[in-house]
């Protein structure tokens, strides 16, 4: 549960973030600039979609952190089960998966602020470059892996993760990207860049943002839906989990496992979403992270505005935020979208 001193270090981290900055005018030209990009196949001429996701995670990770915690990705969930509990859970499966062991060199591509992060280097041992194209969230991330004690098992690289020049062919014994590959440009190249790095014989393990077989391209409600995604998520596009099998493999990786884990797979499950629409049957679920709460938290960050406590423009970062919350219910409610594709690929010896 959020305490009051939660609130009041979010004033300050947002204060201090926002400084200098028109936060109103970013995020209604994000949020105009997107609408613009995500109604064409590629976007406009000199459409960045890089620049794009930079801003999104500029403008949304600290109230993304507060809201969510600092492992920004999905877990499925189970019956009566925290969602704090189904990412440890989920995390858990990852290190499983990779064969993990001591030592090991490891790449976070697209860390975040490096919540699976510290728990791979806890729990398995091993060292961790986080790569990451965002100053802010690798920031965040080396102040809390200091908080953590675990700051000399990891390095930091500040690049995208569609050129990583500054790391030499074959360096990696295992890799992972966890919801950071769905915003690449070109997922194609994104792959070939991750496969470069990795050593003959190394474990990826991804999860991905897709369109499930259910949806029809040809249904304007779907399409109208998976645009919404685009724009309240930053993803210039979404693939099919056929097509994220199609373009691993053409990047040189064997696919040994794909998989929708959106649902459990032993027992009963809960659906994805539920933290973001009613939040029933989900122990300690927030009021701020389902539509009423949402709803509530753009109204008090606009009074918090006019008082000053908050920086003008937060009330447009919520009212983004809450865009997007709106989209993932819709895309799961439909059945024609889910954030848990997670594959299993090695690099061929």
């Amino acid at each position: 549960m959020k305490t009051l001193l939660d609130f009041y270090k979010l004033f300050r981290q947002l204060k201090a973030e926002n400084r200098g900055s028109d936060t109103q005018h970013r995020a209604r030209e994000f949020d105009s600039w997107t609408n613009w990009a995500s109604a064409t196949n590629d976007g406009p001429a000199g459409y960045d979609h890089a620049k794009t996701v930079l801003e999104y995670y500029d403008l949304c990770s600290e109230l993304m952190v507060f809201s969510w915690g600092d492992s920004l990705h999905f877990a499925p969930l189970a019956p009566h089960e925290s969602l704090e509990d189904s990412k440890i859970r989920h995390q858990r499966l990852m290190i499983s998966k990779l064969q993990l062991r001591e030592g090991m060199k490891v790449i976070d591509v697209g860390c975040g602020v490096g919540g699976p992060m510290r728990r791979v280097v806890r729990e398995a041992g091993v060292n961790v470059l986080g790569v990451n194209i965002n100053a802010f969230q690798l920031n965040k991330a080396r102040s809390l892996n200091s908080e953590a004690g675990i700051d000399h098992m990891v390095d930091y690289l500040e690049c995208s993760f569609m050129n990583m020049t500054a790391i030499a062919d074959n360096t990696f014994d295992r890799g992972y990207a966890i919801e950071s590959t769905c915003h690449a440009p070109d997922k194609a190249g994104a792959f070939a860049e991750i496969y470069r790095v990795l050593k003959p014989g190394s474990l990826l393990w991804g999860q991905e943002m897709c369109m499930t077989d259910r949806f029809n391209p040809d249904d304007k409600l779907h399409r109208a839906v998976k645009q919404d995604l685009m724009r309240g998520i930053a993803l210039k596009g979404i693939a099919t989990t056929g097509e994220v099998n199609q373009t691993l493999e053409s990047a040189g990786f064997q696919v040994i496992e794909g998989k929708d884990r959106a649902v459990q797979e032993k027992g009963p499950s809960t659906p994805w979403y539920q933290p973001m629409d009613s939040g029933h049957g989900i122990p300690g679920n927030a009021l701020y992270r389902i539509p009423l709460g949402r709803k509530l938290a753009v109204r008090a960050a606009g009074l918090a505005e006019a008082l000053r406590i908050f920086p003008k423009g937060s009330a447009e970062v919520m009212r983004l935020l809450n865009q997007a919350a709106n989209a993932y219910v819709a895309g799961g409610k439909a059945g024609i979208f889910t954030p848990l594709y997670c594959f299993l690929a090695r690099k061929p010896l």
